[in-house]
């Protein structure tokens, strides 16, 4: 089932999402439910609390990403893999590198906004899988990046919050209309 996706403004993309508990009723059909709602939204990650569940969860599809790039960029872009479909519970990103790297970024919540975010390019991160199983996992380049912004909104932090002061002023009045409803992205939403 397509879950409707908080918009920027919802008090529930900056709260701090709760652990969940391996017997938590129904995790396979959220998860599921995130995995079709991601892809109905044409995104390539997406985090429990995007989709009003404060859980600990979030999904990334960086083969997607992979495949449609043009092979030059894919050296840049990839450490030599092809990009993950994972299923990350209760994560925690236990390392990061020193080595950072400045890339655009956009997201589900905030429909037509991008912005430049600098982020280490790698990050070992322990968490759940989809069969709850515990994994110490090492990823880099584009994967690292959309792990790193998907655990962000289980923070309760955005992608924004790494923005120039001055960036976010300039981003001041799409954020209002964001908050507002007067974005209608092609999926569907929750206004604050």
């Amino acid at each position: 089932m397509q879950l409707p996706i908080l918009l920027y403004g919802h008090q529930l993309l900056r709260g701090k999402a709760k652990p969940v508990a391996v017997t938590q009723p129904g995790i396979k059909k959220i998860i599921s439910d995130m995995w079709q709602t991601m892809y109905g939204a044409g995104g390539c990650g997406l985090a429990a609390p995007q989709v009003n569940l404060p859980l600990r969860i979030f999904i990334v599809d960086s083969q997607g990403t992979f495949k449609q790039m043009p092979p030059e960029d894919k050296q840049q872009y990839f450490s030599g893999d092809s990009g993950i479909q994972e299923t990350f519970i209760n994560a925690r990103i236990t390392a990061r590198s020193a080595e950072t790297w400045l890339d655009q970024e956009g997201c589900l919540s905030i429909p037509g906004v991008w912005g430049l975010v600098e982020r280490p390019w790698q990050v070992t991160v322990e968490y759940l899988n989809a069969d709850l199983q515990t994994q110490v996992k090492i990823f880099s380049g584009l994967t690292a990046r959309m792990i790193q912004h998907e655990f962000d909104h289980t923070e309760g932090i955005l992608y924004l919050d790494y923005l120039p002061p001055l960036k976010r002023i300039a981003l001041k009045k799409k954020l209002n209309n964001i908050t507002l409803g007067k974005i209608k992205p092609g999926y569907p939403v929750l206004i604050a």
